[in-house]
Protein backbone atom coordinates (compact mmCIF):
# COMPACT_ATOMS: atom_id res chain seq x y z
CA UNK A 1 0.00 0.00 0.00
CA UNK A 2 1.37 3.54 -0.86
CA UNK A 3 1.55 5.98 1.57
CA UNK A 4 -1.39 7.72 0.68
CA UNK A 5 -3.47 4.98 0.72
CA UNK A 6 -2.03 4.46 4.05
CA UNK A 7 -3.28 7.88 5.18
CA UNK A 8 -6.33 7.87 3.67
CA UNK A 9 -6.67 4.16 5.18
CA UNK A 10 -5.96 5.58 8.89
CA UNK A 11 -7.93 8.55 8.54
CA UNK A 12 -10.84 6.84 7.49
CA UNK A 13 -10.27 4.00 10.77
CA UNK A 14 -9.64 7.26 13.23
CA UNK A 15 -13.27 9.02 12.03
CA UNK A 16 -14.65 5.52 14.38
CA UNK A 17 -12.47 6.71 16.94
CA UNK A 18 -15.44 8.74 19.02
CA UNK A 19 -14.63 10.86 22.21
CA UNK A 20 -17.36 9.82 24.43
CA UNK A 21 -17.61 13.25 26.27
CA UNK A 22 -18.37 15.10 22.76
CA UNK A 23 -19.98 12.35 20.68
CA UNK A 24 -17.45 13.01 17.75
CA UNK A 25 -14.81 11.66 16.25
CA UNK A 26 -11.17 12.63 17.19
CA UNK A 27 -10.60 13.58 13.43
CA UNK A 28 -13.73 15.86 13.30
CA UNK A 29 -12.38 17.25 16.50
CA UNK A 30 -8.82 17.43 15.54
CA UNK A 31 -7.66 15.89 18.50
CA UNK A 32 -4.97 13.62 16.14
CA UNK A 33 -2.76 16.48 14.05
CA UNK A 34 0.64 15.66 11.71
CA UNK A 35 0.38 12.18 10.60
CA UNK A 36 3.75 11.43 9.29
CA UNK A 37 4.11 7.90 7.69
CA UNK A 38 7.73 6.76 6.66
CA UNK A 39 8.60 4.60 3.99
CA UNK A 40 8.56 1.30 6.06
CA UNK A 41 5.12 1.64 7.47
CA UNK A 42 5.91 3.78 10.48
CA UNK A 43 3.14 6.40 11.55
CA UNK A 44 4.08 9.35 13.63
CA UNK A 45 1.51 12.00 14.89
CA UNK A 46 0.54 14.26 17.48
CA UNK A 47 -2.75 13.85 19.78
CA UNK A 48 -3.72 16.88 21.63
CA UNK A 49 -6.64 16.28 23.93
CA UNK A 50 -9.74 18.54 24.12
CA UNK A 51 -8.11 20.31 27.07
CA UNK A 52 -5.32 20.47 28.88
CA UNK A 53 -6.83 18.29 32.07
CA UNK A 54 -8.95 16.07 30.05
CA UNK A 55 -10.06 12.80 32.52
CA UNK A 56 -9.67 10.76 29.61
CA UNK A 57 -6.58 11.76 27.67
CA UNK A 58 -4.90 8.33 28.55
CA UNK A 59 -8.07 5.99 27.63
CA UNK A 60 -8.55 7.99 24.17
CA UNK A 61 -4.71 8.05 23.41
CA UNK A 62 -4.90 4.00 23.58
CA UNK A 63 -7.76 3.89 21.47
CA UNK A 64 -6.06 5.99 18.94
CA UNK A 65 -3.55 3.94 18.77
CA UNK A 66 -5.22 0.97 18.70
CA UNK A 67 -7.27 2.39 16.18
CA UNK A 68 -4.22 3.22 14.05
CA UNK A 69 -2.22 -0.64 14.66
CA UNK A 70 -5.39 -2.36 13.11
CA UNK A 71 -4.93 -0.71 9.85
CA UNK A 72 -2.96 -3.24 7.30
CA UNK A 73 0.38 -1.45 6.55
CA UNK A 74 1.05 -0.14 9.69
CA UNK A 75 4.53 -1.47 10.88
CA UNK A 76 5.22 0.95 13.85
CA UNK A 77 3.68 4.02 15.47
CA UNK A 78 5.12 6.79 17.41
CA UNK A 79 2.86 9.49 19.49
CA UNK A 80 3.20 12.62 21.10
CA UNK A 81 1.12 14.04 23.46
CA UNK A 82 1.08 17.67 23.58
CA UNK A 83 -1.27 20.69 25.52
CA UNK A 84 -2.07 18.14 28.76
CA UNK A 85 -0.76 18.19 31.77
CA UNK A 86 0.68 15.44 32.09
CA UNK A 87 1.85 14.75 28.55
CA UNK A 88 5.66 14.07 29.77
CA UNK A 89 4.21 11.38 31.83
CA UNK A 90 2.34 9.85 28.74
CA UNK A 91 4.41 10.34 26.24
CA UNK A 92 7.22 8.58 28.24
CA UNK A 93 4.57 5.93 28.93
CA UNK A 94 3.56 5.65 25.58
CA UNK A 95 6.79 5.37 23.87
CA UNK A 96 8.12 2.25 26.14
CA UNK A 97 4.84 0.72 24.92
CA UNK A 98 5.23 1.69 21.14
CA UNK A 99 9.04 0.51 21.42
CA UNK A 100 8.85 -2.85 23.43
Amino acid sequence: MDQAALYQAIIEKLTKVIDPETGADVIRMQLVQNIRIDIKGKVTYTFRPSSPLCPIAAPLAVMIIQAIGEVEGVTRQGITVVDYVEADKLNEIFQAVLES
